[in-house]
């Protein structure tokens, strides 16, 4: 039994009692009916690694604060986090890696991959394929043939949720082909792993509901870190009414459309973000804002519009995370440059019921796991079997003695 906790110890670098020892919490949650929405999809297998990204203080499904916290906000929320996007420390948390459907805040995962390489003065022409979106789901309004800008889909990606617009933006990103959609997906997929977001895997650029399609409260986080950052992105989710401009051909009148995030209206120092829904993820929400010199940023998921909506329970977590003193902190938001220095090839893939295949690939041994740490655990392998043989004779002799 020592040897295998050894043998733990080494692999994971925790001991094997450390996960017993430490109780989840549970996330304060209102007193609401049960709401009809069909069951969530199977969620891939946890890993344990993946749990610990940021801290292993976050690898919980319930909360976690800061010691002597004031008591974060009662949410219908199933997992949240609220974070500096300039420090990168983690404030506090409900679940942050736990597998949740993303819904349009994926959008800005499509942002965080395509912003920087799209010209936002060039104009593109509408093919039917853009339009290929679900029936009866969010679009701006785009019709085939027409042409607008690239700053124009954005306005109508982030403000109306245009799945239309997520559609022909992928494909322009992927090089305006057939196949380009496709390609920008996979782009998606692989800013989600350099980011560190493991709980991330994307089927469609806008979030509409896909088959093995996940994120998690903590990957928004870093996800948002990188849209933040972009003075475009800011811009557009800033905008309050854009214009949907007139087409000759087809001949269309051209509208304005408002930005639904209502934040923005409602929260001093708003800096915006991403609303969503669909039956199946339920609302989910990023927003960001800025106070006395800090910028937070909160993520929901999972969350039902009553008593309070995604936007307004994103406020309160925000709100909750100015009230806390600077340096609090129970994590941190990964870069780039850890996750890259981190690293090790990924060569197993894992499909969990319900799971997508690809994007749910995990590396063959834990990171950081060194030539001399692989040695002693052959060590330890090798010999566990000899110490038992030796016990067993042992134990013989003298039960004949």
């Amino acid at each position: 039994m020592a040897a295998c906790a050894a043998v733990l110890l080494v692999l994971t670098g925790v001991p094997a009692t450390a996960s017993a020892a430490r109780a989840e919490i549970p996330c304060p949650k209102p007193k609401i009916a049960k709401p009809s929405a069909p069951p969530r999809p199977t969620p891939p297998a946890e890993v344990a690694e993946d749990m610990r990204v940021g801290g292993d203080d976050l690898a919980t499904h319930g909360l976690v604060v800061p010691e002597n916290s004031p008591k974060p906000p009662a949410l219908t929320a199933t997992t949240w986090l609220v974070a500096d996007l300039e420090t990168g420390e983690v404030l506090g948390a409900c679940g942050p890696h736990v597998h949740q459907t993303p819904a349009s805040v994926q959008k800005m995962l499509l942002a965080a991959t395509a912003i920087d390489q799209l010209d936002p003065a060039q104009k593109i022409t509408v093919t039917r394929g853009d339009l290929d979106i679900e029936p009866g789901s969010s679009a701006v309004g785009l019709v085939v043939g027409g042409q607008y800008t690239i700053a124009t889909l954005w306005l109508g990606l982030m403000l109306n949720s245009g799945n239309d617009a997520a559609n022909a933006l992928a494909r322009l990103a992927g090089g305006g082909g057939k196949d380009g959609l496709a390609t920008t997906v996979a782009a998606m997929n692989a800013k989600a792993a350099a980011l560190g977001a493991r709980q991330t895997h994307a089927v469609t650029p806008s979030g509409l509901d896909g088959k093995g399609q996940f994120t998690s409260a903590y990957d928004l986080a870093l996800i948002a870190r990188v849209c933040f950052a972009s003075d475009d992105f800011r811009k557009y989710v800033l905008t309050k009414t854009a214009r949907l401009p007139a087409q000759k051909k087809p001949k269309v009148g051209g509208f304005q459309f408002q930005n639904e995030n209502k934040l923005i209206y409602n929260y001093p120092g708003a800096l915006g973000g991403k609303t969503g829904f669909t039956t199946l993820a339920r609302h989910s929400y990023v927003g960001a804002a800025t106070r006395d010199g800090r910028t937070l940023v909160a993520t929901l998921l999972g969350a039902e519009a009553r008593p309070l909506r995604g936007w307004e329970q994103g406020a309160k977590l925000l709100d909750w995370g100015f009230s806390l003193p600077a340096g609090s902190s129970v994590g941190n938001l990964v870069t780039p440059e850890e996750v890259a220095a981190s690293s090790t090839p990924r060569v197993e893939k894992t499909t969990a019921a319900g799971g997508g295949g690809a994007g749910n690939e995990r590396p063959s041994a834990p990171a950081g796991l060194t030539v001399a740490a692989a040695a002693s655990v052959a060590v330890l392998l090798t010999g566990t079997p000899l110490l038992l043989l030796i016990a067993v004779r042992r134990r013989r002799r003298m039960a004949r003695s």
